[in-house]
């Protein structure tokens, strides 16, 4: 298999800090390392996927992160490759990849080939794995997640939920049915983060499926967010520091 590599270099600061793709990640209670990169195909049945380790250049890696898009872009969409630079700036090994199937079940499938792909990277002695994705993505991730903690307590430390689709656009009898892989979940905790405008999952209502759910779980809210996050008014890179900093902080809290 060949693998692509380069080098992303970071300092620590104790202000927001430039990271690939013009987003910003906040390390004033991180510290910052230096991190590389690397293109990996993924094995999924016949097919491969395309995927991109970014590894932080400690000495022991022992948290992992699977990261992938929702039912539209791929794995390069800015806010993914964000979110990957800064968990790997802070210690985090995080595999992202795409898959543009828009078959729910083909992408918990592809979910799972990441997953096995990363227990095979034998230089890394991860202890903890999170899951987590962006829309139709987080819905793939709770799936299989839910799967994977039925067969084994404790198989993944969390989840992480970016714009969880809970319904289509003006259809919220639909969170029902969506929410049952979250209200089936068990000791695996979960942090959404959602903005407050998104038409595809109303406050209220994930706010009372959260209530719901046996796991601990939280939302953080971005005020204004549309589900794609973006805020009237405000820059991309402000927004995406917030939440690169929200999830990395409740990672670490969690391993």
């Amino acid at each position: 298999m060949t693998q692509h590599t380069w080098k992303l270099r970071f300092r620590c600061r104790t202000h927001p800090l430039p990271l690939d793709g013009g987003a910003t990640c906040s390390g004033a209670s991180l510290k910052m390392v230096a991190v590389s990169e690397e293109k990996v195909t993924i094995p999924f049945g016949t097919k491969v996927l395309d995927g991109v380790l970014t590894v932080p250049e400690v000495e022991a890696v022992r948290t992992g992160l699977i990261l992938t898009h929702g039912a539209g872009g791929d794995m390069n969409l800015k806010a993914l490759r964000s979110l990957a630079s800064c968990t790997a700036a802070s210690g985090v090994l995080c595999l992202r990849f795409t898959c543009k199937s828009l078959n729910f079940t083909y992408r918990v499938r592809a979910f799972q080939a990441a997953v096995d792909y990363m227990k095979t990277l034998e230089r890394f002695t991860l202890s903890n794995v999170f899951l987590a994705g962006r829309s139709m993505g987080a819905r793939a991730a709770v799936a299989l997640g839910r799967q994977m903690c039925a067969a084994e307590e404790g198989a993944i430390q969390g989840l992480v939920c970016v714009s969880f689709p809970l319904h289509p656009p003006g259809q919220r009898h639909r969170h029902v049915k969506r929410s049952e892989d979250l209200t089936a979940l068990s000791h695996v905790p979960v942090l959404f983060v959602s903005g407050t405008a998104d038409n595809m999952c109303e406050r209220k209502l994930l706010e009372g499926v959260v209530e719901q759910m046996e796991s601990s779980s939280s939302v953080h809210w971005v005020d204004g967010g549309s589900h794609g996050l973006a805020v009237k008014g405000r820059m991309e890179e402000s927004v995406l520091e917030e939440v690169n900093s929200k999830i990395i902080t409740w990672i670490l809290e969690h391993v």
